[in-house]
């Protein structure tokens, strides 16, 4: 089967993880590259986002890596800590969730992670959404969780960017 064929059976949930891992790798390759190459944020727009990551409330490392996705928002990180993260999940002006991505090697190990889904202050966790990708995902192709823990209610994060 073609990367294509793979890409068309995906659930509409695996697409969403493909894009936003993509977008992740993407944005770890600019961020890491001369600040000349072609398509790479400028210094004008990394200082854009590290204003508007300040105005959030996120830590100052971190970038966008992807625009608004499906029923999440956008994600920031710092990408030097990617793929565990901590990710961040931004609507509008709202932060919405903070996420971890741990491989499922990670916990046969008995790794332990201690407040690294911690909510920003003035933020109260609603619930929290674990999801194991046995095969993981283009870009994190190991078996991993992908855990959200979401500040805003299922049905409001599962309304955002719709159409996407």
């Amino acid at each position: 089967m073609n990367a294509v064929s793979r890409i068309a059976s995906m659930s509409k949930a695996m697409k969403v993880v493909l894009a936003v891992v993509l977008a992740i790798v993407l944005v770890s390759v600019v961020v890491a590259s001369a600040q000349d190459a072609p398509g790479a944020p400028t210094q004008e727009e990394l200082r854009a986002m590290q204003e508007r990551a300040a105005a959030l409330g996120l830590p100052a490392d971190v970038v966008q890596l992807t625009p608004c996705v499906p029923g999440m928002g956008e994600h920031w990180a710092n990408p030097a800590h990617m793929p565990f993260g901590p990710i961040y999940g931004v609507v509008g002006d709202e932060v919405v969730f903070v996420e971890i991505m741990p491989s499922q090697e990670q916990f046969a190990r008995g790794e332990s992670w201690l407040e690294v889904l911690v909510p920003l202050p003035g933020k109260t966790i609603d619930h929290v959404d674990i999801e194991f990708l046995p095969h993981g995902h283009e870009g994190y192709e190991v078996a991993h969780y992908d855990i959200h823990a979401y500040f805003v209610t299922h049905a409001e994060h599962t309304a955002f960017c719709p159409g996407g």
